[in-house]
């Protein structure tokens, strides 16, 4: 058998090595022949651990490689350190030993490369049977796997082993060709996965880094969890079918809960409301993100609408989340008023008007604190003595004795003035209610009931002896502006405001503003608002954020402004610019459109429509209530029941000027400025001041 010429050279060298070895320590310690082994040594060494370390495969010829200059330099340190050649010449013995090392075991140079060519004369080996199989590759242990795991091991080890895993186990989801679920371990036990990503999965598998999920494993019984192991999901054919036909959940999930317009929801169901055209989104968030947080314009945008359309509507509630979608806003809609709807129920509660999410807004007759007060706010045109007869009619089924004074007629006021026990106009009318509504606070207080006692008004209490008392002064800034009458008909509004309630006198503000600034006092604002349900009607976008801060509400609560038209825009634009035609007209239908403010936040609703026109007898009792004769002696006797809209009368503001000091004998309505007086803070001050500036 020939030699190859390498390995001849290689067994040269040993013989040659050997000698050297056994001398040079012992005949020069500090040759540089001994530094030179030595280092070679030393670089044996890190080739060692650069191939234990590897991932390829062959460790164990790389580490036979080096191991010749690993014990060259071992046997120089040994000889280096015997005394003199050593015991029984024992430094030639062991390079003796290294030298048939290499001579006798397959030298260095067959080692440079995986297999060895063996030379062109040498006859062919005979072939044999091998005695056992080789043994399996770690890609692919003897586990008894089904046949689709051990394709997909196969498939993982020729891409590599992305993030030095094997494939556990393979799933493939059914109806789905191209998807299936990995689960994964780490290649050297008791080692972290720390280099798998999407991106090499998705390269393994040829698909999109979207379609790629990684997901930690939990330790269940008989298995082992843990940063060792992983659970992959590799779904294209899922995630086209989602993109393309998703599911409501996933629509949602995707759009709206994935760092959308509801960050953090999960879907729970949807409700479709065939007979009133709305559909329901029901979403809840976890109860650690807290209340859910809501873009409403990107939400609208989501459902294909436009939020100022009306159409859609958001309530929240803990930690979920209700998404009304009208098919046509609610807004838009008429509600016609009728008796059953306006009729107080045992609680003082009726139906104002229906909210934007389709519940019933209703409003009350009296709280728990005694006679409600109210607050109508809505500028002209923005159905405020509409919503102002709805509490009328609602007083009066109730039972209730209702006055109803105004600074300026209108055909609407007129026609409900007639269902009242009193109406007036002008500023003068209006003083002369609220003095008589001051005094009946003291005659009510001095009113024994059926058990002989004194009691403040409570509806729920048998014996009364009077009727609740509701009195309404509409554009009531105007005549609190009045030069003569407006400051005591603002002092006089502040004190029923303060505690009327409790003796069932009950004080209905309508106007324009609330502003503190307009006139509107902090303190009649306050008590007005503590104790009634306010209704603002179509407040002007600029005017939003002020109106609803004079009425308490914090800022976060304050509402965006209502769209100019809740009817959708009629399509074809385009085609009418090209045309050169004009655009139809705009149907504001906001009448009656506002909110309503019952609790810390706003709700948006719609009013009860009372058809003026076609007449109002029906939304009233046959009978109109009105005071009790002992009530009504005890005005008379104090000068103040008589026909209000009367000029004043001598006194009645004060004393009458001389001829001389009015320069002339200019009869003035009224001896009082529209600067403050002094402030009254009881009936019975008020009442003192009353019967002073009329002589009683």
């Amino acid at each position: 058998m020939s030699v190859p010429r390498s390995v001849a050279l290689e067994r040269t060298l040993y013989t040659l090595a050997a000698p050297v070895l056994a001398a040079a320590p012992n005949l020069a310690p500090d040759s540089p022949v001994n530094t030179v082994v030595q280092l070679a040594g030393a670089a044996g060494v890190g080739g060692w651990v650069l191939a234990y370390k590897s991932d390829e495969p062959g460790a164990g010829r790389k580490i036979l490689r080096w191991s010749p200059l690993v014990l060259a330099a071992a046997v120089d340190v040994a000889a280096k350190n015997t005394t003199g050649w050593g015991p029984y010449w024992l430094d030639g013995l062991l390079a003796a030993g290294w030298a048939a090392a290499g001579l006798l075991v397959m030298p260095f140079s067959r080692h440079t490369r995986k297999g060895h060519r063996p030379a062109l004369a040498a006859p062919a080996p005979a072939p044999h049977l091998q005695s056992a199989a080789p043994e399996p590759s770690p890609a692919q242990p003897d586990d008894g796997a089904d046949a689709f795991t051990r394709q997909v091991r196969w498939l993982w080890e020729n891409r590599g082993m992305p993030g030095r895993t094997i494939v556990v186990k393979a799933t493939a989801h059914p109806g789905m060709p191209n998807d299936l679920s990995l689960l994964l371990r780490a290649s050297e036990a008791g080692r972290p996965i720390s280099g798998l990503t999407e991106e090499a999965v998705a390269a393994a598998f040829g698909v999109d880094v979207t379609d790629v999920t990684i997901r930690e494993v939990a330790r269940q019984y008989g298995r082992e969890g843990g940063p060792g192991w992983k659970e992959v999901d590799v779904t294209p054919d899922a995630n086209e079918r989602r993109r393309k036909a998703p599911t409501r959940r996933e629509w949602w999930a995707d759009r709206i809960g994935a760092g959308g317009p509801v960050p953090g929801s999960e879907f729970v169901k949807e409700v479709r409301d065939h007979a009133r055209r709305v559909t329901h989104y029901i979403a809840q968030v976890p109860d650690e993100m807290g209340e859910p947080r809501v873009n409403k314009h990107a939400l609208a945008a989501a459902l294909r609408t436009k939020y100022d359309e009306g159409r859609l509507f958001v309530t929240v509630d803990g930690n979920q989340v209700l998404v009304s979608l009208w098919d046509s806003s609610p807004l838009a809609q008429v509600f016609p008023a009728t008796r059953e709807l306006l009729t107080p129920d045992k609680d003082g509660r009726w139906v104002t008007g229906y909210l934007g999410n389709g519940q019933p807004a209703r409003n009350r007759v009296y709280t728990d604190r005694g006679a409600a007060h109210g607050i109508f706010v809505a500028p002209s045109g923005g159905g405020k003595t509409q919503l102002m007869g709805l509490h009328v009619a609602a007083d009066a089924l109730w039972g209730a004795v209702v006055m109803l004074a105004t600074e300026a007629p209108d055909e609407k006021t007129a026609a409900l003035g007639r269902h009242t026990a009193r109406y007036g106009v002008g500023a003068l009318y209006m003083i002369r209610l609220l003095r008589a509504m001051v005094a009946l606070m003291e005659i009510r207080g001095e009113m024994p009931w059926e058990d002989g006692q004194i009691h403040e008004w409570d509806p729920a209490r048998p014996g009364c002896p009077y009727r609740m008392l509701s009195a309404y002064l509409d554009e009531f800034l105007s005549a609190a502006r009045h030069g003569d009458y407006g400051a005591e008909i603002m002092d006089l509004a502040e004190l029923v405001s303060v505690k009327g309630r409790k003796y069932g006198v009950g004080l209905k503000v309508a106007g324009q503003s609330i502003y503190v600034q307009d006139g509107f006092t902090q303190l009649l604002c306050e008590n007005l608002r503590d104790n009634c349900i306010p209704v603002v009607l179509k407040v002007a976008p600029k005017k939003v954020t002020d109106m609803f801060k004079a009425l308490g509400i914090a800022p976060e609560h304050i509402p965006d402004p209502l769209p100019r038209s809740f009817s959708p825009e009629e399509k074809g634009r385009i085609e009418r610019i090209m045309r050169g035609e004009p655009e139809p007209p705009a149907d504001s239908n906001t009448g009656g459109a506002g909110w309503i403010v019952e609790g810390k936040q706003p709700e948006v609703l719609r009013t009860l429509f009372m058809d003026f026109k076609a007449g109002i007898d029906g939304y009233f009792p046959d009978t109109i209530a009105t005071l009790t004769d002992y009530e009504i002696r005890e005005l008379e006797a104090r000068d103040l029941w008589f026909d209000w809209t009367e000029p004043p009368r001598p006194g009645e503001f004060g004393p009458e000027p001389d001829d001389d000091e009015d320069g002339g004998g200019k009869r003035r309505g009224g001896g009082k400025s529209a600067t403050r007086r002094d402030a009254v803070t009881s009936p019975r001050q008020a009442l003192e001041a009353i019967k002073n500036l009329s002589g009683v």
